[in-house]
């Protein structure tokens, strides 16, 4: 059959082909995707080698999970539907969760801004000019009892994109539901406690990793004794690629810091088959429609296989990939950002298109400003056209079997699994980032990119190409300019009005088990409830496993 194929193809290209492309040559020398990877003008089962159904591709809800992590896919449930907010004091960040939800939102996702980021309180000095500019202040349990005021957590499911402190301010989570009444093992939700990939990118790191990895694992065991439906990670490529990997690079480091995880875990003489069920994963979704649904495939299938054969899990619940996406950040333009619309939409397709669970859109304004009601709206709104009128949904897995995003699946597993070799070669994650690998690569496909657009060898709509001289035309976000004043004034008050004694108990307590190696839940969780703030409970971290100061790398 194949070489009937070779014979028919050889023919299309003397008789068919050629006559065109004398006359009208093609539009560029090479075609490449988003991440500069060379793509053939046509694929053919040629191109597909030693290709079995199988073993490749398989059922939904099957091994290897290529096809999706659910029988029914979208025709049982649709993804979740999960816009990331979050910005000034807690009441504003409370005002937009109630009109998300009322707008149709599934989920509720925190964004926190940098100070929380760095477990520093509001009133700090390090958090001067950073307060609720890219996400909520949360300073302590007071904080969050607001943030969640008139929103019942028994009734959502919640994400929280918080990596250092992760696991105090899901204690904060934790201890503002019981005040509410919903014991914790209802609770259901994420926190990203993904430390691994701010060596790599993002750089909101604390500690050092030996302590950070121990933090984590604490999360790990309690999450599975305590919160059954608790993803206690969400292992991020997000935060890679909009640092400027390519999605070979997000998929490879981000399967490799799971795997790491799954490592440490383990190391702690956890049952993998107790907690890797709970381990969940946050993909990009970038411009590149065929790219991106071939790199969650291929992530599927290389995380099923792994957990499979190399972990040694048993149950096919361990083997499966659950994931977030978020469209790119990082492609939006500031320049027309009414076009921004259309890059989400394509991009949230290939998202649904490549079996996600749960999705964020991001808004037009993104490149100028924290979204407006208007824009996170529209957000919104693309969500539940491609659920509600598109079709993609009415079938599972559809372009499963296409010549071309078959072979780019397995082009991208190959090229995982040689970043994974060199890594291992390096002795592992840890010690790959010490040494700055993961960093450079990462710099050097961003390089790469940026020159290709600065040469027009990549159009990007509205900067490159097609730009016009016009005045800003859509309503921006304005914050409360008073919020700030308030957040520090609460917190004075919080700290007179509370047990101090208490919090100084707590405090020590947590101190002692720190130095030691019990588990640290259980002590946060008693620092939380006495109120101390999530600067105290971090300093404590900070006193007893020091700061990370990341390798110069040149």
């Amino acid at each position: 059959m194949k070489e009937k194929i070779t014979e028919e193809r050889k023919k299309w290209e003397k008789e068919c082909l050629k006559p065109v492309t004398d006359r009208w040559p093609e539009r560029m020398d090479e075609f490449m995707t988003t991440s500069s990877l060379p793509i053939e003008r046509l694929y053919t089962p040629e191109d597909l080698k030693d290709w079995e159904f199988l073993e490749k591709l398989g059922y939904p809800g099957r091994y290897p999970f290529t096809r999706g992590v659910q029988p029914t896919m979208y025709r049982g449930r649709l993804w979740t539907m999960r816009q990331f907010a979050g910005f000034g004091t807690a009441e504003e960040t409370n005002e937009r969760f109630k009109y998300l939800l009322d707008h149709g939102e599934t989920g509720l996702s925190i964004a926190f801004d940098y100070p929380t980021l760095y477990g520093y309180d509001t009133d700090h000095p390090m958090a001067r000019g950073e307060f609720g500019k890219c996400g909520v202040a949360i300073s302590s349990l007071k904080d969050m009892e607001i943030l969640f005021d008139g929103i019942d957590p028994n009734e959502v499911s919640t994400s929280m994109t918080i990596n250092g402190p992760a696991s105090v301010v899901w204690a904060f989570y934790i201890a503002m539901a019981e005040k509410k009444g919903v014991p914790m093992a209802n609770l259901r939700g994420t926190i990203q406690n993904d430390i691994l990939k701010e060596y790599i990118a993002q750089k909101s790191f604390i500690f050092p990793p030996e302590p950070s990895m121990r933090l984590i694992v604490d999360t790990f065991e309690y999450g599975s004794k305590h919160l059954p439906q608790w993803n206690t990670i969400s292992i991020s490529g997000y935060h890679i690629r909009e640092a400027g990997s390519t999605a070979v690079q997000e998929l490879a480091f981000t399967l490799a810091d799971g795997f790491e995880y799954v490592k440490h875990g383990m190391e702690r003489g956890l049952d993998v088959d107790e907690f890797a069920p709970r381990l969940s994963f946050f993909f990009n979704a970038h411009n590149d429609f065929f790219e991106e649904i071939a790199k969650y495939r291929a992530a599927r299938r290389i995380w099923a296989r792994e957990m499979k054969d190399t972990f040694g899990a048993k149950k096919p619940r361990s083997w499966l990939m659950r994931f977030h996406t978020q469209t790119a950040g990082c492609s939006l333009t500031a320049q027309q950002p009414e076009v921004n619309l259309v890059r989400v939409a394509i991009q949230a397709l290939a998202a649904v298109m490549g079996g996600t669970q749960s999705l964020h859109t991001n808004s037009m304004d993104e490149a100028l400003a924290l979204p407006s009601e208007k824009a996170v709206r529209l957000a919104l709104r693309t969500q539940q056209v491609i659920a509600h009128e598109s079709g993609v949904v009415n079938t599972m897995d559809p372009l499963g079997g296409s010549y071309h995003v078959e072979w780019l699946t397995d082009h991208m597993e190959e090229e995982a699994y040689k970043y994974f070799e060199k890594i291992d070669s390096l002795g592992g994650v840890i010690p790959a980032v010490k040494k700055g690998y993961l960093q450079k690569e990462i710099a050097d496909a961003a390089s790469r990119y940026q020159r290709e657009i600065d040469d027009k060898k990549r159009l990007i709509v509205a900067v490159n190409e097609f730009a016009l001289d016009e005045p800003l035309e859509i309503p921006l976000l304005e914050m409360d300019p008073e919020g700030e004043r308030r957040q520090i004034q609460r917190l004075k008050d919080l700290r007179r009005d509370r047990d101090n004694n208490k919090v100084d108990k707590t405090l020590e307590a947590l101190r002692r088990v720190a130095e030691g190696d019990g588990n640290t839940m259980p002590a946060i969780l008693e620092c939380v409830k006495a109120y101390a703030t999530l600067g105290e409970v971090t300093g404590v971290f900070r006193e007893v496993f020091g700061e990370y100061d990341e390798p110069l790398v040149f």
